[in-house]
């Protein structure tokens, strides 16, 4: 039998799968949270931008707001500085870790293609051992295999 999840629930939810979702909404102490059912501690993006609302337009010392809405200074004037560079999509956390291959930058990539051009045939292998001997880096067949499905995918 399925569980019904209440509108509470149904919204957190939504909220983890949209990577939005505050992992300590007990920490949001400013009174709007508390008082106004509008206002959810749960929504990241939404105490990120009421906190740095409140230093902008309420006059609020930076301090005091980050300690509010259970952020660190720091924290505030990262969310501020995203907000102002890409608006509320900037509030949205980022992944974590390199976004991209950090090993295959495109002149490695290129030239992949370019040993592939010359000769389809070439193996995975061979051609990240060509990549260390020309670029000295040193890569495994499978990042080669990967960047090559990726630029393959690009052309469709």
């Amino acid at each position: 039998m399925a569980t019904r999840l209440r509108s509470g629930d149904r919204k957190r939810e939504v909220l983890r799968r949209q990577g939005v979702l505050n992992m300590h909404p007990e920490r949001v102490r400013d009174p709007l949270f508390g008082h106004h059912d509008f206002f959810d501690p749960h929504d990241l993006m939404q105490v990120k931008y009421e906190m740095v609302r409140r230093v902008a337009t309420d006059g609020v010392a930076v301090t005091a707001a980050a300690d509010a809405f259970g952020f660190s200074r720091p924290s505030f004037y990262q969310a501020q500085a995203s907000l102002e560079e890409r608006g509320l999509a900037g509030l949205v956390p980022r992944k974590r870790g390199p976004h991209g291959g950090h090993k295959l930058k495109a002149d490695v990539v290129a030239f992949l293609k370019q040993e592939r051009t010359q000769d389809p045939a070439v193996s995975a292998d061979e051609l990240a051992r060509r990549v260390g001997t020309r670029f000295g880096v040193v890569v495994h067949q499978r990042s080669v295999e990967r960047a090559l499905e990726r630029q393959e995918k690009k052309r469709r």
